[in-house]
């Protein structure tokens, strides 16, 4: 006779909402940190590009410098770290209570800084890719050099850029994990904490990789989805 399917396996031992809990707090940390991360890639191509000596030399080596160290490093330094840089400025005012660098606001700012050094190559990369005609031509209409940007050369940037802004939150997405180990209650997290109480690690760390593959699925989607809706020619064949 045929064992009745348990109810616990598809609810994984009562934990399962656990880490669905997890998974949305995975899907804020790496829009959060995506967002900083594109202002940061922006800015730093930006000062790379510049006329101005000392912000390409500043862009430099925060590229160099971040790029060159593990995540988990940064991570921890910012965690451990800005606890301890916060504590210094609070007690010049008087402030003498302990100062914690939530794990969400290390994470994010870890992952932001991480993401956006290698943003920063890409946005140069797609900046230096048009044509030096577009720049000549705002300026013989009379646009401002800030206008000029915003309105003419980002949004072709943003069309180049974009399948290496891709590749990138994908590891963005995965990279998330790292947070896990300064406490934050992420999918990592939480398959950690239901693997210690049922003692089958294979069981919840399968299903973690399986949230990953469908958020990185998910993403994928997106990402040709914005690729094809910012290439006219696409377009043009599509329909």
């Amino acid at each position: 006779m045929a064992q009745p399917i348990s109810y616990s396996m598809f609810d994984l031992h009562g934990f399962g909402h656990l880490l669905w809990e997890g998974a949305w707090i995975t899907i804020q940390l790496a829009l959060a940190s995506l967002f900083f991360g594109l202002i940061i890639g922006l800015a730093g191509a930006s000062a790379k590009l510049s006329s101005i000596a000392p912000l390409r030399w500043l862009a430099t080596g925060y590229t160099t410098l971040i790029r060159g160290i593990p995540e988990l490093l940064l991570v921890l330094t910012i965690y451990f770290g800005g606890s301890i840089l916060l504590m210094a400025i609070a007690e010049r005012f008087g402030y003498t209570d302990y100062i914690e660098v939530g794990a969400f606001a290390a994470g994010v700012t870890a992952l932001s800084i991480a993401f956006g050094a290698y943003a920063t190559e890409v946005f140069r990369a797609a900046i230096q890719a048009l044509p030096k005609g577009q720049w000549e031509s705002a300026y013989a209409l009379g646009l401002p050099r800030l206008t000029t940007f915003y309105r003419i050369i980002l949004p072709q940037v943003w069309r180049l850029a974009l399948p290496g802004l891709g590749n990138l939150f994908q590891v963005l997405l995965k990279d998330t994990a790292l947070v896990s180990v300064v406490g934050l209650n992420d999918i990592m997290r939480q398959a950690y904490v239901a693997t210690g109480s049922t003692k089958e690690p294979f069981t919840f760390y399968m299903a973690a990789a399986l949230i990953y593959l469908g958020l990185t699925a998910i993403s994928t989607l997106i990402t040709t989805y914005l690729e094809r809706a910012s290439n006219p020619a696409e377009k043009r064949v599509a329909a």
